[in-house]
């Protein structure tokens, strides 16, 4: 699993999220579907490295506010479709907001980003960039990237409905989605995040709410996919319904992502 992370010098959490055995006995191709972290700090290695992966589609996650904050550097000759959002609620990031007045314990951080993954199917914006990916995917024949902030959560539950739309088993889909923890080196950051949060709200966060933030746990997908079954009554549904991937879709997109 290890050997999907692709390392750069400033740019966090990328990997290949393709490369699985599917459904219908297909097989993912590999180099085609890529997910990471935010490149608003990539070095010019790392717009080399980016450009010679010739992306033909880039799914940016972000809210506007992310995106005016640490906008996206690009390769040189940078030709891919981008797909973003103007939505924009105008407030603060709901996370920023947590960071500043809750307390910062492993209790409510986990109970945080649970809630968190309930709402992420269903929020506007998601709903709108996720139909407008699969939309895309279905027609693009050219590696994909998709993108939030860290690259785990809004991004994590993306990659997770194209493993889902695409058959890919169960057991591969959470350890891809887990795979987060190794890719960001999750015990070797606690600590300098932990000060970062100390020097931006003047309060200490503990080690495990720091790791409850920065890392992702098999029950915060669990929580996301019960919410779309709650609402919708299975995760196909709600593809067909919410995002618009019906079985031509599905079909196309099937086809193109096969090795």
């Amino acid at each position: 699993m290890t050997d999907r992370i692709k390392r750069f010098e400033a740019i966090d959490n990328f990997r290949d999220f393709g490369n699985y055995a599917g459904g219908m006995g297909r097989h993912i191709r590999p180099g085609h579907l890529y997910r990471s972290a935010h490149q608003a700090r990539a070095t010019e290695a790392d717009l080399e490295a980016l450009g010679a992966l010739d992306l033909g589609l880039v799914v940016d996650l972000r809210r506007p506010s992310e995106r005016r904050g640490q906008p996206s550097r690009r390769p040189a000759a940078f030709a891919a479709r981008v797909i973003e959002s103007d939505h924009d609620d105008g407030g603060e990031a709901p996370h920023i907001t947590f960071l500043k007045t809750a307390d910062l314990t492993e209790e409510s951080g986990r109970a945080f980003m649970t809630d968190t993954y309930r709402r992420l199917p269903f929020e506007p914006s998601h709903l709108e960039l996720f139909s407008r990916y699969f939309e895309a995917l279905a027609d693009s024949d050219r590696p994909v990237l998709i993108h939030c902030a860290a690259g785990k959560d809004r991004t994590g539950l993306l990659a997770a409905l194209t493993h889902h739309l695409l058959g890919v088993a169960a057991d591969d889909v959470i350890g891809d989605y887990l795979l987060t923890n190794q890719a960001v080196d999750l015990e070797g950051q606690a600590g300098f995040v932990a000060e970062r949060l100390r020097a931006m709200t003047g309060r200490t966060a503990s080690h495990g709410a720091v790791v409850a933030f920065l890392g992702v746990e098999p029950a915060f997908l669990d929580a996301a996919f019960a919410a779309i079954r709650e609402r919708h009554g299975s995760v196909d549904a709600y593809l067909a319904q919410a995002l618009g991937v019906d079985a031509d879709r599905r079909d196309r997109i099937g086809a193109r992502l096969s090795a």
